[in-house]
C-alpha cells in the first residue's frame, strides 16, 4: 500500500494551494480517503474525507468553506484544494485510507497513511 502526498510548500497568506495524494496497492474495499493535518507538538486533526464509491465528501466543521476534497479515481489521486490560507493552516498534511464507510462524519481511524507534505503559510 502506498499513499504519496505532494504539493506542499510555502504560500503567502490568503493564497491557494492544492495538494495531491497518489495512492496504490489497495482494493475498492477501502472505501474512504481522507486528509488530515498536524502541527508539530499538537494533536492531528481531520480536514475532510471522500467516498471512493459515491464521491460524497464530508468536512470537519472547522474546515468547511476553504478546503475542498476531491479525487480522480481513474488516476488514483486524491486532492485537497485550499484557499484563503491563514498562518494557522501551517502544518504537515497527510492522506489516508480505510475500509470504514463514510457516514455523517469521516472515519476516526484510518488503516493506511501517507508520509505527509508540509504546508507553510506566511505573510
Amino acid at each position: 500500500v502506498q499513499l504519496q502526498a505532494s504539493g506542499g510548500g510555502s504560500v503567502e497568506v490568503g493564497g491557494p494551494l492544492t495538494l495531491s495524494c497518489a495512492y496504490s496497492g489497495f482494493g475498492r474495499d477501502y472505501y474512504t480517503l481522507g486528509w488530515f493535518r498536524q502541527v508539530p507538538g499538537k494533536t492531528r486533526e481531520g480536514v475532510g474525507c471522500i467516498s471512493r464509491a459515491t464521491g460524497r465528501t464530508v468536512y470537519e466543521d472547522s474546515m468547511k468553506g476553504r478546503f475542498t476534497v476531491s479525487a480522480d479515481l481513474a488516476e488514483n489521486t486524491l486532492y485537497l484544494q485550499m484557499k484563503s490560507l491563514k498562518p494557522e493552516d501551517t502544518a504537515v498534511y497527510y492522506c489516508a485510507t480505510d475500509r470504514n464507510f463514510l457516514g455523517s462524519t469521516c472515519p476516526r481511524t484510518y488503516e493506511f497513511w501517507g508520509q505527509g507534505t508540509l504546508v507553510t503559510v506566511s505573510s
